[in-house]
């Protein structure tokens, strides 16, 4: 089902979208694609999840970037602003941040790095944040009404697990760092110490995350004046952060 509008019935205001979304297309597939292939030519070395894991997160939101592009540049070009493909960029779009909050769960829990699988209290936990995120996110981006109260309410119990868990393992770490000192255990120092250097780095991110969630649910302002400087700020900041955290 399509719904056509001419060009002036556009806000002149998005026409920067497509370029925008195309440029910030070629990044992510770029990254989407070296993740993956260094995933597949690692996989002989180590068997790790999380690496497949994260490598869906950048996939899912070089879909989401494809599916934008094709909506705006159809909407200018064409005159024709298809319903089911924003509607595809809506799904994907929530299926982008539901990854994004379950892999930095998974980090946290320290799965793949510290543990090689989790135990069941931490899958349901996972699983149940999981699950509860995605759906406060379909109902904030659907205008149900109280769902915003709901997602912040799930934004800060998911922080708090994300950052209790992380401290948790620095806290871990810093003992094995401690105990290799005093025994002089030389041949395991560099394993623990990157570890440790990983979460800090990461706890760190989940920092950056937190404030940048926070200053997009802030801004209220929702006109269409200058929201492609605001997009691009958004994803600039999305694709730095897993640049890092990757």
């Amino acid at each position: 089902m399509e719904e056509s509008h001419g060009i002036n019935g556009v806000d002149d205001s998005y026409r920067h979208l497509p370029v925008l979304y195309l440029t910030f297309l070629s990044i992510w597939s770029l990254s989407a694609c070296s993740w993956t292939v260094n995933t597949f030519k690692n996989r002989h070395f180590q068997t790790n999840s999380l690496q497949w894991t994260l490598a869906s997160v950048p996939l899912i939101k070089a879909l989401q970037l494809t599916l934008s592009f094709l909506f705006w540049h159809s909407c200018f070009h064409h005159q024709i602003c298809s319903l089911w493909m924003s509607f595809g960029v809506y799904v994907t779009g929530v299926l982008f941040q539901t990854a994004s909050f379950v892999s930095f769960l998974l980090i946290s829990h320290g799965y793949c790095i510290t543990c090689e699988r989790l135990s069941l209290t931490e899958r349901r936990t996972t699983a149940s944040l999981g699950c509860v995120f995605y759906l406060t996110l379909v109902g904030y981006r659907a205008s149900v009404p109280y769902f915003a109260v709901l997602l912040i309410l799930n934004y800060m119990i998911s922080f708090y697990v994300i950052f209790h868990h992380i401290a948790q393992n620095l806290s871990v770490l810093r003992e094995q760092l401690s105990f290799i000192e005093d025994e002089n255990v030389q041949a395991m120092h560099g394993a623990v110490y990157t570890k440790y250097i990983m979460f800090k780095k990461f706890q760190g991110a989940m920092q950056i995350v937190a404030m940048a969630e926070t200053v997009i649910y802030m801004n209220m302002d929702n006109s269409s004046h200058n929201y492609w400087i605001r997009l691009l700020i958004r994803e600039w900041a999305q694709f730095c952060i897993f640049l890092y955290i990757g």
